[in-house]
């Protein structure tokens, strides 16, 4: 007999049929007569009940039968006599396929902290919360390359090891081959990189941005989606070492049409995950929902999680530029009673608390943030008329602050050889990025969404190190 998944059971099976399902036993309990055994494939957040009769069953044949064993349960589908499921499976074979000691195995019929559960990620996504999160990743992560594969964009795989600096920040992680106990050195002390194995400096990329803009002045509208990495010391809930970006870039398009796509994408990627993980979102909704009613009321959330996803899902986002950001937190209630961390002046970056009252407290909706001053932002910017500010933009989202960062690049070469010597990069080692405006530059512009970030703010997860399966941080890559 061909196994099932409990997903397709539950959604399109008829009772009265023999069927084989696999999985992992999530709690057993019953008395001298039956026992109900929960069993989890982790195909949807639903368990399926299987019903084990003493008459088929002895207690000592169901005696593996414990909390996380993998079992093959054979039997006949039918409608169900309890509360809250509409078929379970009445037992005519039970095979256990992969013992747990109830003694040592960690999870257990109970609450447990999302801390603890870090502790043992290799375990976390047998959990109900865990299981609906990363399978609502996976819907993300296939809305983003469907939502691309419409629009005629070419996925374009850039490199993850990169002897260039994409933000200017710094901090990087090494890529090596030399010895650390006999370090090549020149005659300056300095350690000897033409000696390493790529012949210079390399290190993990913290962006694809550069290279992809390499790929759309010849297919015009191209994306990447892969892994960066950044060597920030931050034990934040909003950062990680490791994480994924989305990152298009599209020839012939300007600041404007760049938040045009970047509002349609958001929206796009949403809409997949509330058609297609409508359970697993509802759960977690409810989850949210209880955290939400530790906190003081004036802290509690306006709207449950899907109400949010919908309302970002069907409304317009708003639109407002730097200047105007600033005067709004300038005269807020919040900045007048000293209420924020961070000052507030032109010229300086908004923090997360400016953002968050931003989409929070002033427009409770996401506002996409555009022109700020050229002095805070990236070489690569297209410098606006003013000469002051610089055609980038972000989209602030509720909960999470910035979620997307962009921009209009800049297409005119001495412009950009000129902010490159403003912040000390050197022509010769960019002489491919200077090609391109070369030869056939054109108008350009692309955006980067942090993945993770995304993910925490359709799942409503607070910590983003609960959003990706082994979280990269400081002192931590024990999975």
């Amino acid at each position: 007999m061909q196994r099932i998944k409990i997903k397709e059971l539950l959604e399109g099976a008829e009772a009265g049929h023999d069927v084989l399902l696999k999985g992992w036993v999530r709690t057993k309990r019953g008395n001298k007569y039956v026992n109900f055994i929960a069993v989890n494939d982790g195909s949807t957040i639903h368990n399926l009940q299987v019903v084990a009769e003493a008459d088929k069953f002895s207690e000592e044949a169901l005696k593996d039968v414990t909390t996380g064993a993998a079992v093959a349960v054979t039997g006949q589908l039918v409608a169900s006599q309890g509360k809250g499921q509409a078929y379970e499976v009445q037992a005519t074979h039970i095979e256990v396929l992969g013992k747990a000691d109830p003694e040592v195995y960690p999870l257990q019929k109970k609450a447990h902290s999302l801390e603890f559960l870090r502790e043992i990620a290799h375990l976390r996504f047998r959990t109900n919360t865990f299981g609906a999160v990363f399978r609502v990743r996976n819907a993300l992560a296939f809305a983003v390359h469907k939502f691309f594969n419409e629009k005629g964009f070419v996925y374009m795989h850039t490199p993850i090891i990169t002897a260039s600096d994409a933000e200017g920040a710094g901090e990087m992680f090494r890529v090596t081959t030399l010895d650390l106990d006999k370090l090549p050195r020149t005659e300056e002390g300095a350690i000897n990189f033409a000696e390493d194995f790529f012949g210079k400096a390399t290190n993990l990329t913290v962006s694809g941005q550069l290279e992809g803009e390499l790929a759309a002045m010849a297919f015009s509208d191209i994306y990447t989606f892969g892994p960066t990495f950044r060597a920030e010391n931050s034990n934040t809930t909003r950062h990680l070492a490791e994480f994924w970006m989305i990152e298009p870039e599209m020839a012939f398009y300007d600041l404007q049409m760049n938040a045009d796509l970047a509002e349609e994408f958001i929206k796009y990627i949403i809409r997949h995950a509330l058609e297609n993980n409508r359970d697993d979102i509802e759960f977690l909704g409810q989850r949210l929902a209880e955290e939400d009613k530790a906190k003081p009321q004036n802290e509690r959330q306006e709207m449950t999680l899907l109400e949010k996803l919908e309302f970002v899902a069907n409304n317009s986002f708003e639109r407002i530029t730097y200047t105007q950001a600033i005067d709004i937190l300038v005269n807020s209630p919040a900045y007048k009673k000293k209420k924020f961390q961070y000052d507030v002046s032109w010229g300086s970056d908004l923090h997360s608390e400016h953002e968050r009252y931003l989409v929070e407290k002033h427009f409770k909706k996401p506002v996409i943030v555009t022109d700020y001053p050229k002095d805070i932002k990236a070489f690569y910017m297209r410098v606006n008329d003013d000469n002051k500010t610089v055609a980038a933009m972000d989209i602030l989202a509720p909960g999470i602050g910035e979620i997307v960062g962009g921009s209009q690049r800049e297409e005119r070469l001495d412009i950009l050889v000129e902010r490159m010597k403003g912040v000390g990069i050197h022509e010769e080692d960019m002489w491919w990025y200077l090609d391109t405006r070369r030869f056939g530059g054109c108008p350009h512009a692309g955006f980067g969404l942090g993945f993770e970030r995304m993910v925490q703010f359709v799942t409503g997860m607070g910590n983003i190190r609960d959003v990706i399966p082994f979280p990269r941080t400081p002192q931590n890559a024990e999975f």
